[in-house]
This record gives structure tokens, C-alpha cells and sequence, in this order.
């Protein structure tokens, strides 16, 4: 219910189903959690922080606490508590204007989830439409080297339904990949029955048929890894 005479407001945000975006930010510079990430066997899940003054303080748990110890340009953390499988740290450092984190959080967007794996910051967001994701992605121009949507579930203004929008990174396949999918649906090698077998197919592309087959399956396999992630 809204209050201080809004009621323009409310009427925008009943009308307005929201959005729900997966984020992959490429390389950031200068963010501990990410540099560990590079070298620890599976994601650094439950990144939180808080500021007090010019103080960063963040958190995150590990299954691999060697890997904190192995990475670069990582403060040193401090072990907050042993949960057997995993382990939290936490750490201090001076709050950067450069971290994308806090350049979201300014956007007045509050991040729902944040985790690293393998050198990329995945975030979790709940929008109230899509400018406000444009909006996101242009602030970290130049603080990142390339922002990636890897999903979106769009709310239902009526709430009766909720539609699934899945952005996949066709930069993830190589250009021979993408030859192989482009020449394989062209030539109806996806159709029911087949109009080409993959032979046929091959022979296109002039390479051989076990080649085709290992070019085929490596492009379905990262488009399937986008499509299917757990959101």
C-alpha cells in the first residue's frame, strides 16, 4: 500500500511483473572473492557484505580453503567458522568505487544473490523491468570487460503465469561451432523426419563425419549448459 500520496506508483508496480535476471561479470578487477574463484575446485557461494565508513567488509563460504591461500590479490581472510564441509571467511578493505557490487547497489538494485566461479561474478537480480537491467549493464561499462545476461524470467503482471526468457552467449561457441549448427538446421539435419543425415551434413562442410558429430555435440553441450542452469 502505498503512502506519501503515490498512488501513481502503485498503479506502475501492479501493472508491472518484473524481471528476474542471472548476470555474469566478466573480468572484474580487483575482487578477492573472483581472484579466489580462479583457483577453487566449484563456485565461492553465500557472498555478502556490508559498509560501515570507508570499510568493505565481506563474507563468503568455500569448500576448498587452500585455494583462499593460493590466490592472488586476495586480503587476508579470517576463518569465521568451520562448517565442515565448508568454511566461511571474511574480510576487510577499503571500499572500491570500481567494484561492481557496490555499482549495482547504487543503481538502488539490491543483488539477491552473488557467488564467483572460475574468474566471473555471478549475480542474481530482481528487477522491475528491463531499462533498469540496460541501466546495469551500461554502469559497469569500463569496470568489467564484458557483462553477460545469462538468464531472465519475466514476472506476470496478472499473476497467472510466469514466462521463462533464456539469453544465451553464442560467444561460448567458436566460429567452426557455429558453421556446424548454422550449416546442420539450414540443411534440415534437426527436422523430423531428417531432410540431410549427418553424413550429408559432413560432407557440406567438407570435413568428416566422426568431425561433424564432435562439433555437434560440444556446441549442444555449452548451449545445453546455459539453457538448463540452475537459475
Amino acid at each position: 500500500m502505498g503512502t506519501g500520496g503515490k498512488p501513481a506508483d502503485d498503479g506502475v508496480a501492479a501493472a508491472n511483473g518484473g524481471v528476474r535476471a542471472g548476470v555474469a561479470i566478466h573480468g572484474t578487477e580487483g575482487c578477492p572473492v573472483v581472484a579466489a574463484s580462479t583457483v577453487h575446485d566449484g563456485p565461492i557461494t553465500g557472498v555478502n557484505w556490508t559498509h560501515v565508513g570507508d570499510t568493505h567488509t565481506e563474507e563468503f563460504r568455500t569448500r576448498d580453503p587452500d585455494a583462499v591461500d593460493r590466490a592472488e590479490g586476495v586480503p587476508t581472510p579470517t576463518s569465521v567458522v568451520d562448517l565442515g564441509d565448508e568454511r566461511v571467511y571474511r574480510y576487510d578493505r577499503p571500499r572500491d568505487g570500481a567494484c561492481a557490487c557496490r555499482i549495482i547497489e547504487e543503481l538502488d538494485c539490491p543483488i539477491a544473490d552473488a557467488r564467483a566461479e572460475d574468474g566471473v561474478l555471478l549475480l542474481t537480480l530482481h528487477l522491475p523491468d528491463l531499462e533498469r537491467l540496460r541501466d546495469i549493464v551500461s554502469a559497469l561499462d569500463g569496470t568489467a570487460e564484458r557483462v553477460e545476461v545469462r538468464y531472465l524470467v519475466e514476472g506476470s503482471a496478472r499473476g497467472d503465469e510466469v514466462s521463462d526468457r533464456t539469453l544465451v552467449d553464442r560467444g561460448r561457441l567458436t566460429d567452426r561451432q557455429c558453421e556446424v549448427l548454422r550449416t546442420a538446421y539450414r540443411m534440415g539435419y534437426f527436422e523430423r523426419p531428417r531432410d540431410a543425415n549427418a553424413s550429408a551434413v559432413a560432407d557440406a562442410l567438407d570435413i568428416s563425419p566422426s568431425t561433424f558429430a564432435e562439433h555437434l555435440a560440444t556446441a549442444q553441450r555449452k548451449l545445453l549448459e546455459e539453457t538448463l542452469a540452475e537459475n
